[in-house]
């Protein structure tokens, strides 16, 4: 009897995965569930489940130790669920030998396919056994990778496959149970990997499961298009169990994040990243945030390939360069922000970027997506800067237009009401307009000067009091430099043509 618990503090969540489970036919026998970290601890030393579904979240520090004791004891296949994208919390599951982490919300169709998967495993489990033995008559099981002790790595190739899509796993592991291995190996499908466990009796087969290994890779690339990624484990230290070199293997995995998939990296032992502190110097923010507002695009090339492309060994820590990445978004959300550029479509796609700094498993794809975001940013920040120049212009038009029957409207009140300095204001002015504040306060004046003179019986002092002219006299000689007439000319021309 397969047994499934649910450890959530959600009801919601217990009751929907319970749920799927009984309408999707999921063969679990029975289903049980815990909302709380002490219903969890009782459940699994009575019920002893098959498979846990568990809420990391749920767990405080002091029961910790407590839960993985009990997981080692009595050995369930643990789906770690969290809603915190944090490196402690995989390491978390990385401690409970987690099968799969769920980041909420998780789709049903992705956790109806976990579930299937573990229960399936369980069954297989449940044999305690797999088709083929090793060299000195032992069996291989899935105890093997995941106890310490369990199975001496001695005699033993560890191949570690991934697909970048993993849930497309059924289809590779298809592809390997029909492959011609030369001498076929013991497939341990998991969650997100497929291992597969070369029993050989000389170091000198190294070679051959090497070249297995490349035309394996080969030959899936011939025929399939999803990108796959291969670890090889070779170690002289014979002293290595096989759980040790299976964790080290999957620990390599993340050397893909450097050299992409479609490769075969081979390791020898732990991989040492190296350390480094992720964040921007004050200087390094600063330099941000100038090529930013400079929009200099080939110096934020160049700027982002020296510090994160080409590397070698020994690897930057992957986690931390992730760090690194969001202390640069970090520069760019203040540059999006002072450019009012932090809503729409933009804002969503900072979003986006974010969640693939995160996620995405391969270095040069973040970086070419960074880099594609900043020059929309840029190009964006160009158009905004000249729409804000054409409305700034307009608000100070319709501000002369609302202020010209004042003698004493100045430049420096005008600027100041569009939140500019006088010297930018006129230079802007001038260079929109074509004309100087002076000239443009003067054809405003004008123009409803002539409106007056035609449309009403003020007279021309009047007239100027209420176009903003100091006197009657100054108004008049502007009026005749501009139109070629004095005001009272001007009335009586219009008069006589009108008649």
């Amino acid at each position: 009897m397969t047994t499934l618990l649910i450890a959530d503090r959600d009801a919601n969540e217990r009751t929907g995965i319970s749920w799927l489970v009984s309408t999707c036919a999921i063969p679990y026998d029975q289903v049980i569930t815990a909302g709380t970290v002490d219903e969890l601890l009782r459940a699994i030393e009575a019920e002893r489940p098959d498979v846990i579904c568990l809420e990391l979240d749920m767990i405080p520090k002091k029961s910790w130790e407590r839960v993985k004791l009990l997981a080692s004891l009595y050995r369930p296949t643990v789906i770690v669920t969290t809603a915190e994208a944090t490196f402690e919390r995989a390491l978390q599951g990385i401690e409970l030998h987690a099968a799969d982490l769920w980041l909420k919300p998780q789709s049903p169709e992705h956790i109806r396919r976990t579930l299937t998967r573990c229960c399936q495993s369980r069954q297989v489990m449940g044999t305690d056994r797999v088709e083929q033995a090793d060299p000195y008559g032992s069996t291989l099981t899935y105890r093997s990778l995941f106890l310490p002790q369990e199975t001496p790595g001695k005699g033993f190739q560890l191949m570690l496959l991934q697909l970048e899509e993993t849930n497309k796993h059924s289809k590779l592991l298809g592809f390997l149970e029909t492959y011609p291995f030369r001498d076929k190996p013991v497939l341990l499908p998991l969650s997100d990997t497929i291992v597969c466990l070369f029993a050989v009796e000389k170091e000198a087969a190294w070679t051959s499961v090497l070249e297995t290994g490349k035309r394996l890779l080969s030959d899936w690339e011939e025929q399939h298009t999803e990108s796959l990624s291969l670890v090889l484990f070779h170690s002289a230290d014979q002293a290595l169990s096989l759980h040790q070199k299976y964790r080290y293997a999957v620990e390599a995995l993340d050397i893909r994040f450097f050299k992409g998939y479609r490769q075969i990296s081979i390791v020898e032992n732990k991989v040492n990243w190296a350390i480094f502190d992720p964040f921007l110097t004050p200087a390094e923010q600063r330099a941000w945030i100038d090529m930013l507002h400079d929009g200099d695009r080939e110096q934020l090339k160049q700027w982002m390939y020296r510090e994160f492309l080409h590397k070698t060994e020994p690897y930057p820590e992957p986690g931390l360069l992730r760090i690194r990445l969001t202390s640069i978004l970090a520069q760019v959300r203040r540059f999006m922000k002072s450019h009012g550029l932090d809503e729409g479509v933009l804002e969503e796609k900072y979003h986006r970027v974010f969640e693939t700094i995160l996620y995405t498993p391969v270095l040069y794809r973040i970086v070419q997506e960074l880099l594609l975001f900043i020059y929309e940013l840029l190009d964006s920040a160009t158009v905004h800067r000249e729409e804000s120049r054409r409305d700034l212009i307009e608000q100070a038009i319709r501000y002369l237009e609302e202020n010209y029957a004042r003698a004493d409207l100045r430049l420096e009140e005008v600027a100041r009401h569009v939140d500019r300095s006088p010297a930018y204001f006129s230079s802007l002015l001038t260079k929109r307009q074509g004309v100087s504040f002076r000239q443009l306060l003067t054809t405003i004046r004008l123009r409803e000067a002539e409106r007056l003179l035609l449309e009403s019986r003020l007279s021309v002092q009047e007239i100027a009091e209420r176009t903003g002219f100091v006197n009657a006299n100054y108004f008049s000689k502007i009026f005749k430099e501009k139109s070629g007439t004095t005001p009272r000319s001007f009335r009586n021309q219009k008069k006589r043509e009108k008649s």
